[in-house]
């Protein structure tokens, strides 16, 4: 920071002279230079910012003199200073008013003073400051450049920058939600109260700036255009300079990490993607080589593994481009989410809305726990997703050996395939679960299988699409609860008497007695065939 006025009449140096203010307002201006003269024109020899020291030569005469405080003025000078006695023995007095009209600092020294001395000592700090904004642009390069090269993660860099402007510090993505935060000995409850609302009334900037009701320091993070989260000073330090050149240097390295990650993670995931299919088609026979491959790329040794499959349900997109980052950013997601559980898999894509994991077991606490918490995690992180309206998860048995769970996939597919037909509510299925259904998904391709649901459904359905969805409803419901007409009555809100009317016309409509246990039973897996046909 350049020096003002004022700090340089506080030198003893000028302290020596006696200086007086004679006018001309503001002593905060900065000095950029400290220029000696006794010219009576120096404005071509001025670029702006220069305390002018002169003995008073060009102020002696008096038709010069308003010009010259005039040219001074013109050429920006932050002031002069008249050393009397030589040139100029009192003040004259038009030259106050002519300061303060020109705005523009004018002092008298009533003592003679060395001028290489001020020029000496003011010089020396103004140099020296600069020096130091240079040595610590250079150290904080040195240190963002070292924290690239090692691949640091985003806290790492976050923390660095903590500790270079001595202040608390936060990485957010655009949904204001917090990535990384440093604390720096500020309560992380103080730091992030209400973090997103505050956030929020601090406006977005295309530039480092300070903003918002609170004065936060903000600079966006990721190329011009195309920014995916801000860093945010919540309370910016007393240099300014300096946290902004820290601040935006460290936007530059969180922005070449994530573009370092996401190189690494895609070139990562279609390694993994290649040795599940491999291993789902039997290409590596030894289980030597598929656990050292597989341990290769991140999946970590265990007693178990577990075969995964995550399927979902998808709106239509036409645009291919946004259906393919659909996929993708559906495949971040799972793998976070097998991140964030604590643990560590093999994914891939094997077609559109499916994803197949091979799970690694933990080597201590329940697989089954494990297994829990990892499809929790993942079954949230998908349906914040736009696009996906719902999500199933199919687990098939776990083994010692990686290679048959890889062939465990086929039945976690069925399953997940099975599963999404079934109500929600479960955080997995296993093939236990789908039992009848799970016959039904194998064969309901067949037409004779199709036939037979149309067959022993065809009045409902006729009766459907002449009058609505009530009589279908009701069979539905009187199928659920195993036939038990009280507590379908209770279910529906419906009298008894109400009930066996409808009961009644419904059998009417199909045919069939409904207190036929094998009636209840074919109508049933008609509804299950119908429902499998529809598509996911």
């Amino acid at each position: 920071m350049q020096p003002t006025i004022a700090q340089i009449l506080a030198l003893p140096v000028l302290r020596a002279g006696l200086p007086e203010v004679l006018g001309g307002g503001n002593l905060d201006r900065p000095v950029r230079w400290v220029h000696v003269s006794d010219v009576a024109d120096v404005t071509d020899l001025l670029q702006g910012g220069e305390l002018v020291l002169t003995t008073g030569r060009p102020l002696a005469d008096e038709d010069t003199r308003a010009g010259y405080l005039t040219g001074l003025a013109e050429a920006r000078a932050a002031g002069l200073v008249v050393e009397l006695g030589t040139h100029l023995v009192s003040v004259p007095p038009e030259l106050a008013a002519k300061a303060d009209e020109l705005q523009l600092p004018v002092i008298a020294l009533h003592r003679q003073i060395r001028f290489v001395e001020v020029t000496e000592e003011v010089h020396r700090s103004i140099v020296a400051e600069q020096y130091e904004e240079v040595a610590f642009a250079r150290h904080v390069h040195e240190v963002f450049t070292d924290l690239s090269m090692k691949r640091a993660a985003l806290s790492e860099i976050v923390d660095a920058v903590a500790e270079i402007i001595d202040a608390a510090i936060v990485l957010e993505d655009l949904n204001r939600q917090v990535l990384a935060f440093a604390s720096h000995g500020q309560p992380t409850s103080e730091l992030l109260a209400t973090w997103e609302r505050r956030s929020r009334l601090t406006p977005v900037s295309s530039h480092t700036a300070v903003a918002g009701p609170e004065s936060w320091l903000t600079t966006p993070v990721g190329p011009h255009r195309q920014e995916w989260g801000r860093l945010v000073v919540p309370c910016p330090p007393g240099s300014a300079t300096r946290a902004r050149t820290a601040l935006e240097r460290a936007a530059q390295a969180l922005a070449l990490h994530r573009m370092v990650e996401q190189d690494r993670t895609a070139l990562e995931q279609r390694a993994q993607s290649g040795l599940v299919d491999e291993l789902r088609r039997g290409r590596i026979p030894d289980e030597a080589e598929a656990t050292a491959r597989a341990h290769a790329l991140g999946l970590r040794p265990a007693l178990k593994y577990v075969p995964i499959t995550v399927r979902v349900s998808e709106t239509v997109n036409a645009d291919q481009v946004l259906a393919q980052r659909r996929e993708v950013g559906m495949l971040d997601a799972v793998r976070h989410a097998v991140r964030s559980a604590l643990q560590t898999a093999l994914t891939a894509n094997r077609r559109p809305g499916q994803i197949d994991l091979l799970l690694s077991g933990p080597h201590i606490g329940s697989l089954e726990d494990s297994v829990t918490d990892v499809c929790i995690a993942i079954r949230a992180a998908l349906m914040r997703l736009d696009g996906v309206s719902r999500c199933a998860i199919g687990v098939g048995p776990e083994s010692t050996r990686l290679l048959d769970a890889a062939t465990g996939l086929g039945d976690s597919e069925h399953i997940a395939d099975v599963a999404l037909s079934l109500p929600e509510g479960k955080p997995f299925h296993r093939a236990t679960d789908i039992r009848l259904r799970g016959l039904l998904a194998l064969i309901r391709n067949d037409p004779r299988v199709q036939a037979f649901a149309e067959t022993e459904l065809r009045g409902l359905l006729d009766h459907r699409t002449r009058y609505g969805d009530d009589a279908f409803d009701l069979v539905r419901a009187f199928l659920e609860v195993g036939g038990n007409k009280t507590e379908l009555a209770k279910r529906l809100h419906l009298s008894r008497p109400t009930l066996y009317s409808k009961l009644a016309a419904v059998q009417r409509i199909l045919g069939v007695d409904l207190d036929d246990a094998e009636s209840r039973t074919s109508l049933h897996t008609a509804m299950l065939i119908l429902d499998g046909t529809k598509p996911a």
